[in-house]
């Protein structure tokens, strides 16, 4: 999976892990986050492994998924969680900064995508992670996140159409406000975020990964090209 240091991605990586997979994450800059991660699967009894990767880098994706068979043997589940949350008005975005983004958000999921299917069999998996301002964005100053995760939807079913004969399932989850370290649940947009969902609280990085374990696990053998909101009723 990709972007598993931390946060959600540390959270489905921990689930999937317990759940019997052998796990490999990659990072950008938080090395020990990552090996905390990978060393918490071992004492588990898992299998973990930490690959340094920039995800908006074009040979990273391929790159990523070879070294994971290398390491595994083969490669069933993808979950292309990396990203970045930039904000702020339209006016200041620069180019680097959108190219940046869409390299990340979409680039990187759509190659990792196709290289890793070309080592999938019958019931592989593969769940893109979006989020819940893809349907509702209450404020200004989101609009390069929002645009780019909004083009996984896209992505999402027509890679669905695309492995559906081979028997692989794709699809879609959009996490509302969770409580990680990109953003708190006692930080300066958290009463906010909470007076938005429909229950009036933060989520977890668990809860996030339970849905994705069911979607890679055999509740989600029939179910392909669909999108799952996880924000306590954020876009409700």
């Amino acid at each position: 999976m990709t972007g598993g240091s931390r946060g959600i991605g540390a959270a489905i990586a921990a689930r999937l892990a317990a759940d019997g997979a052998a796990v490999a994450l990659t990072y950008l800059r938080a090395a020990d986050q990552a090996k905390e991660v990978v060393d918490r699967i071992g004492t588990a009894g898992g299998r973990g492994l930490a690959i340094q990767a920039d995800g908006g880098d074009r040979t990273a994706p391929a790159s990523t998924v070879e070294r994971t068979v290398a390491e595994f043997g083969r490669l069933d589940i993808l979950v292309n969680n990396a990203g970045i949350f930039p904000t702020g008005p339209i006016r200041d975005v620069t180019f680097d900064e959108f190219e940046r983004t869409f390299a990340l958000h979409v680039g990187a999921a759509f190659f990792a995508a196709r290289s890793a299917a070309a080592h999938m069999g019958e019931g592989g998996r593969i769940v893109n992670i979006g989020t819940c301002l893809v349907d509702r964005i209450p404020a200004g100053g989101l609009t390069l996140y929002s645009a780019s995760k909004s083009a996984l939807v896209g992505l999402t079913k027509g890679l669905a159409r695309e492995f559906g004969g081979r028997g692989i399932t794709v699809n879609l989850v959009h996490p509302g406000p969770v409580d990680t370290e990109m953003n708190p649940a006692d930080g300066p947009r958290a009463e906010g975020n909470r007076a938005l969902t429909a229950l009036g609280r933060y989520g977890t990085g668990e809860d996030v990964a339970a849905t994705v374990a069911h979607l890679v696990g055999e509740g989600g053998r029939w179910i392909t090209g669909a999108q799952f909101a996880v924000d306590g009723g954020y876009t409700v």
